[in-house]
Formats: C-alpha cells, structure tokens, sequence
C-alpha cells in the first residue's frame, strides 16, 4: 500500500500527461478551491516541467460564497462578473489547457443557507465552460482530490487520518493508479468504451426507456444524437480525457422529448449543500415540472428554474458494471464520482460535439449542467430504434449488445 503523497504523486502525473495532456509552450489555468493550495502547486510543477509557457491558478474560496448568499439581495445571486467568464473564453482563444482539481474542503458549509439559494450562485462553475467544452477550443480535465473533510464525509466511522488515507486508496483504484501502466489501462478501458459506442450508433436509436423501482422514463434522442466517451479531442487533434474516473458513454438527447417519472440511484450533492436523497423528478414533454424528495428538494428546483433550458435534459448516459467507481460499492459525495457508478442523465446545458449535422440547434441551452444518477442494476435500459424496435442495451448492468 502506498502513501497519500505517492496517490498523490501518481494522480499528478496522470492528471498533465494523459488527462489535460499539457504540450510544451501551453498556457495551463488550473482551478482550485482554497485549501488545495499544496496540490495546485503540484500540479504547476509538473506541468511547467511538461514545457508549459504560464501556469494560472485560480482559486475560489467557498467561504465568500456563503457569505454571499447568507447577506446578499436574492437577485443579485445569479449575477457573474464578466471577466470571470472571459478568463476561460480567452483560454480557449489561446488553445490552453484547463485542469479542475475537485475535492470538498468544507462538506458542511452551507448547511445553514436556505436550500433554494444555492442553486442560483453556481459558482465556482461558469457558464462559459459549456463554450469552450462545445467548441473544443481548450484540453481539459477534471480530477478528485481526497481532502480530510470529505474522507470524513465518505468514512464516517473512521478515526480522520485512516478515513483520509481510505479516500486516497479509493481515488488510487477508481483512476487506476495502481496499475502497472495507468495510461495503457485507461486506453484499453476507452478501447472498450469505444466498442460499445460503435454498437450503440449502428442501432440508430429513437429513444431510451429506463425502468426499475420508482422510475418508467423515456428520452427521446435526437436525430444527430452521437454517442461518445471521454476520449476527447480538441478542434486542432490533440487528444485529452476530461474526466478522471470516467466510466460513461453519453450523448445529447432531445430537449423536448423526455416523458415520465425517475428516482434517483444515489444522493446528489450539490457543494456545500446536504446531500438531495431519495429525489425523484417527473417530467412532461421535454420538462421537470416536478421534484420531491426527502431532503433538499428546494436546491435542485431553484436551479431546474434558472433558465429557460434549466428543466430540460442536456446529458444521457450509460454506465455498465465494469465501472472502477460502481465497483467500489461507495456513495462518494462527489458528482465527479459518483455519476461515473450508474447511468445518469442530467437537467441543463447539452454539449454541441455529441451532435451531428442539423441537430445541434436543436441542443439545450442553459446555465447550468447537473448530472444525477438514475442506473443501477434494478434498472433496466432498453433502446427503441427509429424504425420502432425495441432492444435490450442494459440489464443487471451488463450490455446486452
């Protein structure tokens, strides 16, 4: 078994060589809550000594956040100074390379805010970030970071340096660092991922139905619906993986298309916020007109209601049980995590390269992008193709292709 710094170390390394894939003479930003500030800088290190031309880190510091929305007029909170936008805009007009270390310094901070503000102040998440995702103008990744606080959080039972050094050990499997050659294991799991995509995209499918307990819901696909993994390139053919773990294959489904009743698999987290359990959302023609559930509920529904495409799906995906992340039987309190354990769909803005041709006008537009876990292997996936057939796609959460 190996340290927290040599996790550490190792996820450093994966994280600027193969997920952002830094190139000598890139400029890097990397994004960081305060309290990360040791591995921000490891992370410059490495990627100053991949040749990288200027490393800006930015940080956001949650505890301003939450001052905010305990003073702060309510309708101000969805107000963005540009510039903090404009940062990532220019970013992708220099063709740099963005990294996302994600890990919860503060689980509990906002644990005395109304619910139904902190949808409305998204940061530290810019609405910007769909641009540049879209357009493939910058190589990126995000990458969970073990924090004290949140390995309390995930091991509660646990004295906090043990629970501390079991969150890195769980990080450690789920991104395969443990492996002689984590990037050669990546490419073979995206080799897989890729074989799937390839079955899933010679069915021509119309829509999915998901059915289990508590859910029978059906989204409609569009036309140009393309189906993809992390295996990402940028416009100028430079290959990245932008989520690590990432376990999921996903589209852009059809933002008017999207009928009937799903229960959430696992808790979602929104930062700061307690966690949103047993949620269950219902929605008519393309639209969540309704959430319920036992804690939270107000949080998701003041974002579901920031925009016009807030209520609307932009993400499908589907999660198969070779997931690293499902295997680990864990609810990590993390979406980045999480969403990569079980099939997930998610209410906001959809991405532009998973969309062919003339579909992607039809895509959705909004604010936010919130991913919630709907799979699990109670929940059956079956594909309706164009010509009208029905088709098993996932069952017990084995393909069936």
């Amino acid at each position: 078994m190996r340290s927290p710094q040599q996790y550490l170390e190792a996820l450093v390394e994966l994280t600027v060589g193969f997920g952002a894939n830094v190139q000598p003479g890139q400029v890097v930003s990397i994004d960081a809550e305060t309290g990360l500030e040791p591995y921000a800088r490891a992370v410059a290190d490495a990627a100053y000594k991949r040749g990288a031309r200027f490393v800006d880190v930015w940080y956001f510091d949650p505890h301003v956040k939450h001052s905010r929305l305990k003073h702060a007029d309510r309708e101000t909170l969805c107000y963005v100074p540009p510039w903090i936008g404009q940062r990532l805009l220019d970013l992708g007009e220099l063709h740099g390379a963005n990294i996302w270390l994600y890990g919860d310094t503060e689980p509990h901070l906002m644990k005395d805010v109304d619910p139904s503000l902190l949808g409305l102040d998204i940061l530290p998440r810019r609405g910007e970030k769909a641009v540049v995702v879209s357009n493939r103008s910058v190589n990126w990744t995000v990458v969970p970071i073990a924090t004290p606080a949140w390995a309390q959080t995930v091991y509660p039972d646990l004295p906090g340096e043990a629970a501390y050094e079991k969150l890195w050990e769980s990080i450690a499997d789920v991104c395969r660092l443990r492996e002689p050659d984590p990037v050669a294991a990546w490419e073979a799991r995206f080799t897989r991922l890729g074989a799937v995509i390839g079955k899933l995209s010679a069915l021509e499918l119309d829509s999915l139905h998901f059915e289990g307990p508590g859910t029978d819901l059906t989204i409609g696909l569009l036309a140009g619906s393309r189906w993809v993994c992390a295996d990402f390139e940028t416009a100028w053919g430079l290959h990245h993986c932008p989520n690590l773990p990432s376990e999921e294959v996903f589209t852009t489904p059809d933002p008017n298309r999207t009928r009937g009743v799903v229960t959430a698999t696992k808790p979602l987290l929104i930062p700061g916020a307690t966690p949103i359990t047993g949620l269950k959302v219902h929605f008519e023609e393309g639209r969540a007109i309704h959430f319920e559930a036992d804690s939270g509920a107000e949080a998701l529904a003041s974002m579901a209601a920031r925009d016009e495409g807030a209520c609307r799906l932009g993400e499908v995906a589907l999660v198969d049980r070779e997931s690293r992340v499902g295997q680990a039987g864990e609810i990590f309190y993390n979406i980045l995590l999480d969403e990569n354990a079980a099939s997930h769909i998610a209410l906001g803005n959809g991405f532009a390269f998973a969309v062919n041709g003339d579909g992607a006008a039809q895509i959705n537009r909004s604010g936010i992008h919130v991913d919630f876990m709907i799979g699990s292997d109670a929940v059956t996936v079956t594909g309706v193709t164009r010509s009208g057939d029905s088709v098993p796609l996932l069952r017990g959460g084995i393909w069936e292709i």
